[in-house]
């Protein structure tokens, strides 16, 4: 129909980031029900899916920037709340973007052909983006604890230096008791959000599962709309020799009906001009 080709032109022709004339377009169309399909709905979570599949993106250029820090040892302990924020963030945003799809998915069920593509590349989409940023997570996450565990070797070292040194004076000494407790207490707290980060490190697989059975639902259905396009197309074909059969039939009905007329006619000429001939 003329709503959903419109929706198509506007995902296809707009970058994820366009929210302004994604918001216009839900609010220009209204709200009817053509068979149990709700168009509102229907553009409603496509561009909810397309905003959040930008958000992830973006939390995973984010993520490569703060990884990129680390590999140039350029890492600041402040940066593990940077990572805790971006997580947060990209997990909300995936886990909506999940269940938004399931619920799409049914939407879509008595859509259009075209619709039904759409709703699949948009599952492309969000399937791409999630595995690349998923993978990130785990990098960011094995990198911030190879660099914990070259902190907490090196403040041993730093230790044992200050202890085998006699010449030092007590009150440097005292000093320096201070600063390593200091630094203890920051490793310890940058351990507990190494934990907090490495926790919320979400589920790939479950994530995953849910993608294949939105898949395959979506497969299913195109399967189901062109058999009955098929399905239809035989129907017609077999109306239309139907349709054939019958008015060759008829014409050779008005024949038959013509030369009786005619033979009626000549009969009757025939038989008059007999009876006159026979009157003389």
């Amino acid at each position: 129909n003329t709503m959903s080709s419109s929706l198509t032109k506007q995902y296809v022709h707009r970058d994820y980031g366009a929210t302004s004339s994604g918001v216009n377009s839900i609010n220009s169309v209204p709200d009817v029900n053509f068979s149990g399909f709700s168009p509102t709905e229907f553009i409603s979570l496509s561009e909810s899916i397309a905003q959040n599949i930008n958000s992830i993106n973006s939390c995973w250029s984010q993520l490569r920037k703060v990884l990129q820090l680390a590999e140039a040892k350029n890492y600041s302990s402040n940066m593990d709340e940077k990572v805790q924020k971006i997580q947060n963030v990209a997990n909300e945003k995936i886990e909506a973007t999940s269940k938004d799809l399931q619920r799409l998915s049914a939407v879509v069920r008595r859509g259009d052909k075209q619709q039904k593509l759409q709703v699949e590349k948009l599952t492309t989409d969000f399937s791409d983006v999630f595995q690349k940023y998923s993978s990130l997570q785990q990098n960011i996450v094995v990198k911030m604890k190879k660099m914990y565990l070259q902190n907490v070797h090196s403040q041993i070292d730093d230790e044992e230096a200050s202890r085998s040194d006699k010449e030092q004076l007590i009150q440097e000494m005292k000093q320096m008791r201070k600063d390593l407790q200091f630094e203890q207490d920051v490793l310890i707290d940058r351990e507990a959000r190494i934990k907090e980060i490495e926790a919320n490190v979400i589920d790939a697989n479950a994530i995953m599962r849910e993608l294949s059975a939105v898949i395959r639902q979506q497969e299913e259905s195109i399967g189901t709309l062109e058999s009955n396009v098929e399905q239809v197309n035989a129907d017609v074909e077999a109306g239309t020799s139907q349709l054939i059969k019958a008015e060759s039939r008829v014409r050779h009905r008005r024949k038959v009906l013509i030369i009786l007329v005619i033979a009626v006619i000549v009969g009757l000429i025939v038989t008059g001009i007999i009876i006159s001939q026979l009157k003389r």
